[in-house]
């Protein structure tokens, strides 16, 4: 069988997804090690090194589940959703989905919202290091201003929310972390991940902090964005809390801009 070369391709991308057919192995030259076995190897090698890239990735949730769960999972993953682009850091936006619909970890309802803060957190730490907003620039803001600003979070933050306590198990799916099982009832939990200098982090959130960070990230002003906070979460203090996101750094810089 001769295939034209984007056929050839086709097939060949086919054939390592286990979705071809054997014929693709009469294009296929073979010396030593025949042409089938040459395909097996190298669907073999397709799997294992995409596997490792997801478990790199996905470190908590394997930390859980153990490697060889993880392998058998992420491979089926794998083939049902191959990469579609060259960047195996980019790989497995869809894992969570994925995650929650896989039959073999219903018994563990809270993986999939590991596996989402796994996911932002690779995303933050590949998320650009922009300029935060500092005090010395929000003292530069005329005191009547303040209620208008429009604050944007830094590149790469995600809210989380999840019924389960997800740090907690994070943490605990850490290599040398404590082997005490977590309880599942000291949930639920709101957390921020956001990009730091070298690394990616996650917070706590109160309800309010979360309900406030979440209306600035749609564009709010700060003074709607405070309103929405208080009316979340009683205790939702603006002044703990605005001097508490300061220090993250989870603001990004303004450049001195005024409200339109």
């Amino acid at each position: 069988m001769t295939l034209a070369l984007r056929d050839l391709q086709a097939a060949f991308a086919a054939h390592i997804l286990g979705e071809g057919d054997d014929r693709l192995a009469d294009s296929v030259v073979g010396d030593s090690i025949d042409a089938a076995a040459r395909l097996r190897v190298y669907r073999h090698h397709v799997f294992h090194s995409l596997a490792s890239a997801l478990a790199s990735t996905f470190a908590g949730v394997q930390g859980l589940v153990g490697e060889d769960f993880f392998r058998t999972m992420a491979r089926a993953y794998v083939a049902r959703m191959p990469p579609t682009q060259p960047v195996l850091a980019e790989y497995g936006a869809a894992f969570p989905f994925f995650v929650a619909d896989y039959e073999a970890a219903r018994g563990l309802p809270y993986l999939a919202d590991v596996a989402q803060l796994d996911w932002a957190l690779n995303v933050a730490l590949q998320a650009p290091h922009g300029a935060i907003l500092g005090i010395a620039e929000l003292q530069a803001i005329p005191v009547e201003q303040l209620p208008a600003q429009r604050l944007s979070l830094t590149a790469g933050h995600a809210l989380i929310a999840s019924p389960y306590p997800i740090d907690r198990l994070w943490a605990a799916a850490q290599p040398g972390a404590s082997p005490d099982a977590v309880d599942l009832d000291t949930g639920p939990v709101q957390l921020l991940v956001l990009r730091r200098e070298g690394d990616a982090a996650f917070a706590a959130l109160a309800p309010g902090e979360a309900s406030f960070l979440a209306a600035l990230a749609e564009g709010s002003t700060l003074e709607e964005a405070a309103a929405r906070g208080l009316g979340t979460g009683s205790d939702f203090d603006l002044s703990a809390s605005f001097a508490r996101f300061l220090g993250l750094g989870v603001f990004a810089a303004l450049h001195h801009k005024s409200p339109e």
